[in-house]
């Protein structure tokens, strides 16, 4: 079965919000479908994210969502890949590498120099993935957060 990656428009905002409502749970979040909805409606009418969704046989089966931004030292755009979210029926089936694949085509047509993520360090299946994908750990710097 084929999957089809196209980017997110408002029509696809119910079924999305329930894809991002179960990756925030995944990270151990509480249930909160309204507000995921309209975080996402946030995004899709501000025009600030690229949301990228996965689609079979006209269900969503997944997204991704980048965020945009510049290295200073490199003097180039670098997008963030932000969140990755497969459906759990549809793991294992090529739609977490199809939505790279995708997220990769959106970042090369912008003339960015990089594509950036983080994933747990348990997350070992996503890790492996990106690893076969070509992304390399960054073993340079440290990250940081301070929480507001």
């Amino acid at each position: 079965m084929s999957v089809a990656i196209r980017r997110a428009t408002p029509a696809h905002l119910d079924a999305l919000a329930g894809l991002f409502d179960g990756y925030r749970q995944f990270y151990r979040r509480p249930s909160d479908f309204d507000a995921a909805r309209a975080f996402l409606g946030e995004r899709l009418a501000a025009d600030d994210s690229v949301l990228l969704v996965a689609e079979r046989d006209g269900t969503l089966v997944g997204f991704t969502q980048l965020y945009p931004l510049f290295s200073s030292v490199r003097m180039r755009r670098v997008w963030v890949l932000n969140d990755l979210f497969v459906a759990p029926d549809a793991r294992r089936q090529g739609v977490a590498r199809a939505l790279m694949e995708g997220a990769r085509a959106v970042a090369a047509s912008t003339g960015a120099v990089a594509l950036q993520l983080a994933t747990e360090h348990d997350n070992r299946s996503a890790q492996a993935l990106y690893e076969a994908l070509g992304y390399e750990r960054d073993t340079d710097f440290a990250t940081y957060e301070l929480a507001l």
